[in-house]
C-alpha cells in the first residue's frame, strides 16, 4: 500500500469518522483543518481515492462538500476578463508576467479565500458536515496554499482537509508540487 493510501485509510479516514473531527485535526478551535499532502505524480490515483473516501464517510452519517481550487482560479481569471487576454499576455510579456498576473488576482481583485469562503455549506454542522478542498495542484506556481489557509482562519466552520500535492521537508516543511522552497511555518496539522 502507499503511504498516502496508508494515511488515508489508517489516519484520516477514522479521524473524520469520528463524532467530533475538530479535537483531532487541529490544536486551534478556530482552525480546524489540516493537510493532506501526497506526491503530485500520484494526483489522478488520490482523486479517485478521495471519492472512496467520501462515499464511506457518507454511509457514516457525514456530509461532504468539496471545493475545488481548479474552479476556483478557472471563476477569477474569468471574472477578470477572458483567457484569450491571458494568453496574448503571455506572449506578450512571458510567462513569469502571466503567473503575477494571476497571483495579483488571486490575491487582491478576486481573493481566493473568498472563493472558498463562498463555496463552505451554509448553515453546517462542524459534528456531521466535512469539507475536501482539492485539485489545489491548479494553483502551480501562481499561489502557494500557505497564504490560503492563514486567511481560511476564523472563516471556516466545519473540519476540512486541504489535499496538496507536495513533499514533506522536514517534520512540518512542505514543498509546493515537490518544487517550490519549502514552507515551514504552516500551522495546520499535516496528515
Amino acid at each position: 500500500m502507499d503511504d498516502w493510501r496508508k494515511r488515508l485509510v489508517q489516519k484520516l479516514e477514522p479521524i473524520l469518522s469520528e463524532p467530533d473531527p475538530r479535537v483531532h485535526i487541529s490544536a486551534y478551535h478556530d482552525m480546524p483543518y489540516a493537510i493532506f499532502p501526497y506526491t503530485p505524480a500520484d494526483e489522478l490515483e488520490v482523486r479517485g481515492a478521495i471519492t472512496l473516501l467520501e462515499t464511506r464517510l457518507v454511509h457514516k452519517g457525514k456530509r461532504v462538500h468539496r471545493i475545488s481550487l481548479a474552479e476556483c482560479l478557472q471563476q477569477a481569471i474569468d471574472e477578470e476578463g477572458p483567457l484569450d487576454a491571458l494568453v496574448a499576455a503571455e506572449k506578450r510579456h512571458g510567462t513569469a508576467a502571466v503567473v503575477e498576473t494571476i497571483h495579483e488576482i488571486l490575491a487582491h481583485y478576486r481573493p481566493l479565500v473568498d472563493l472558498v469562503a463562498e463555496r463552505l455549506p451554509s448553515g453546517a454542522d462542524p459534528l456531521r458536515d466535512i469539507v475536501f478542498i482539492t485539485r489545489t495542484g491548479a494553483l502551480f506556481p501562481m499561489y502557494r496554499t500557505f497564504s490560503l489557509l492563514e486567511q481560511l482562519k476564523g472563516r471556516m466552520p466545519v473540519p476540512a482537509i486541504l489535499f496538496y500535492p507536495g513533499t514533506l521537508d522536514g517534520p512540518a516543511g512542505l514543498r509546493f508540487m515537490g518544487v517550490m522552497d519549502a514552507e515551514h511555518n504552516y500551522r495546520p496539522k499535516i496528515l
